[in-house]
């Protein structure tokens, strides 16, 4: 069943993180963010090169939803143009607080996964909580500016 294959995709995300460390070097931006509705916390670490995410980590510990997303939003944003992270950010959001599929040809990949967490409310924060950390860092770029969320 699809429900079972989905939440073996959280487990396996939320047991074994991918980019889950500490991210040094030039260009790089960090941001520590906590989800304030449990107390989950994140250090979001982001290297910039002109309008492109060349690589993105994070540290934190929190539920299996937060650390699960978190580890699959890592795999989604590098090495894309902040344009096209805004469009996936949009639709995961989309499928987080609505259970809408993402428009077109977007492909949220592994984030599919959750889409079930639209049914339950008060975990919307724990799957959107790297997004708002993402913002809140990109919030003083100048390219992700005007940028329509």
């Amino acid at each position: 069943m699809l429900d079972d294959l989905y939440k073996k995709i959280v487990i396996e995300h939320a047991k074994y993180r991918r980019n889950h460390k500490k991210l040094d070097g030039e260009n790089v931006r960090k941001v520590h963010y906590k989800n304030p509705t449990c107390g989950d916390v994140i250090t979001l670490y982001l290297q910039l090169q002109g309008e492109e995410i060349k690589d993105v980590t994070f540290e934190g510990e929190g539920c299996s939803i937060s650390m699960a997303s978190a580890s699959m939003m890592t795999e989604l944003i590098k090495n894309k143009d902040l344009r096209n992270v805004s469009i996936i950010r949009n639709e995961f959001e989309h499928l987080i607080r609505e259970g809408k599929e993402p428009l077109g040809d977007i492909d949220l990949g592994d984030a599919m996964s959750l889409q079930g967490v639209y049914k339950l409310r008060a975990r919307h924060n724990c799957a959107l909580m790297a997004w708002q950390a993402l913002d809140k860092l990109l919030s003083d770029v100048s390219a992700y500016k005007g940028i329509e969320k």
